[in-house]
């Protein structure tokens, strides 16, 4: 009865066009949003790319990050648009071959932003999406207390390329289970769209 009440106050809407839908993306938006795949030569599919340094080993690229794509990134990030993790996270678990890719991983890392940031915005849109994809994904669990962003760094999306390396160069450390902090990760899944 209280889930039939809250959804006729709060109906679920289309992350993309806003219009009430009983899932977080509509047939119709998930159309639209196929133009804006990242395409290979191999299939029309997703693009997990194999890292060549040694920050990480891989990275998944389902869209091109422009237009409509862009601009909803930008209002779950900056426009408190918390509710867009659905959306985001929906699109993710409906790709059959990203889903795979996670269940090779036993944890789920989202990246995390600076306790000032996150107090000002009022949520961490990586976490929102990775505890979504984490629920949705058998065995993979959802960690926040591994990563810690030490540092307040400058907003990432406003910079250059070449200044974001440096921008975030020291601000995060690993946290060990017995507390101490050190490294960076081996073998973790971290959940984030810029890089």
């Amino acid at each position: 009865m209280f889930n039939y009440i809250l959804n006729l106050l709060y109906p679920n809407v289309c992350g993309i066009c806003g219009k009430i839908c009983t899932d977080s993306i509509c047939k119709k938006c998930e159309l639209k949003l196929h133009k804006y795949k990242v395409k290979n030569a191999v299939n029309d599919a997703v693009t997990i790319f194999k890292n060549r340094d040694n920050n990480f080993n891989h990275f998944i690229s389902i869209f091109k990050y422009e237009d409509i794509i862009r601009k909803k990134m930008i209002e779950y990030k900056f426009g408190d648009r918390a509710y867009l993790y659905k959306t985001f996270a929906k699109i993710i678990l409906k790709n059959e071959k990203v889903c795979g890719f996670l269940r090779n991983y036993d944890i789920i890392i989202p990246v995390p932003l600076h306790k000032k940031r996150k107090n000002a915005r009022g949520y961490n849109q990586t976490e929102l999406a990775a505890k979504e994809i984490a629920n949705n994904i058998p065995n993979l669990k959802l960690e926040t207390n591994i990563l810690i962003k030490t540092k307040n760094t400058k907003v990432q999306s406003l910079l250059m390329k070449n200044q974001r390396r440096i921008n975030i160069k020291g601000a995060f450390e690993i946290k060990t289970c017995r507390g101490r902090r050190r490294g960076r990760p081996k073998n973790k899944r971290q959940k984030n769209h810029i890089i």
